[in-house]
C-alpha cells in the first residue's frame, strides 16, 4: 500500500502533467501549479526538488502513456503488417487520445524544450529513439518471418514512418485542422500496401 508522501507526489504529476505540456516549462508558472493541484508551493516543492524535477517527472508520465499505447498497438494479433497498420489507424485519432493531456507531449515537449531545457530535450529525443525502436523491431521481426519485403533497413523504414505521423501531429496541431491527421494516414495507408509486400 503506498504512503500518504507517495500518494501526493503521485497526484502532483498526474496533475501537473497536462499543464506542463500545454504551457511549457518556461510558461508554466507557480500560479498554474497551485491552482490546479490546490497545494501550496511549498507542499508541490516538498515532494520534488525543483520545477525542473517535477517537469520531467510530468513528461515522464506523459511518455509512459504514449509507450504504453505504443506497445498495445505493436502487440495485437497478427502480422507485422497488421501491428503497423493498427498504429496508423490509431493515428487517425491522436489528437482526441492526446487531449486530456494537452496534445501531444513529444511535439509540445521536443519544440518547448529545445532552447530552455535540455534534461527534457533529452528525454523527448529518448522517447522518440525507443518509439523508433519499437516500430523497427516489428519490422525486423516480419522480415525475417518472411510476412514482409521493405525497401531499406527496418531503423531506416521506421524512421521515416514516425516522421509522417508525427508531421501529420505537427500540422494538424498548428492548424487545428484533423484533415492532416485523416489524409497523412488514407496516404500512409496506401504507401504501406506499396513499400512492404510479402
Amino acid at each position: 500500500m503506498s504512503t500518504k508522501a507517495e500518494r501526493t507526489t503521485k497526484y502532483i504529476i498526474e496533475t501537473v502533467a497536462p499543464i506542463f505540456n500545454k504551457h511549457g516549462y518556461v510558461g508554466t508558472s507557480m500560479s498554474h501549479l497551485t491552482e490546479a493541484t490546490g497545494l501550496t508551493k511549498g507542499a508541490i516543492y516538498g515532494n520534488f526538488e525543483n520545477k525542473e524535477a517535477l517537469a520531467l517527472a510530468a513528461f515522464e508520465y506523459n511518455r509512459n502513456i504514449i509507450l504504453q499505447k505504443v506497445d498495445d498497438l505493436l502487440n495485437v494479433e497478427g502480422t507485422a503488417l497488421d501491428k503497423i497498420n493498427s498504429i496508423i489507424n490509431f493515428y487517425r485519432q491522436y489528437d482526441v487520445f492526446t487531449l486530456s493531456m494537452g496534445g501531444c507531449p513529444i511535439l509540445n515537449i521536443g519544440v518547448d524544450a529545445q532552447h530552455n531545457n535540455s534534461l527534457l530535450a533529452a528525454a523527448n529525443k529518448e522517447t522518440i529513439k525507443e518509439i523508433e525502436g519499437k516500430i523497427a523491431l516489428v519490422l525486423e521481426n516480419g522480415v525475417n518471418a518472411n510476412e514482409i519485403k521493405i525497401p531499406v533497413p527496418p531503423l531506416q523504414f521506421s524512421k521515416q514512418l514516425y516522421t509522417i505521423l508525427q508531421g501529420a501531429v505537427a500540422m494538424g496541431t498548428m492548424t487545428r485542422d484533423r484533415k492532416y491527421l485523416m489524409n497523412t494516414m488514407a496516404y500512409l495507408e496506401q504507401l504501406i500496401s506499396r513499400e512492404i509486400r510479402k
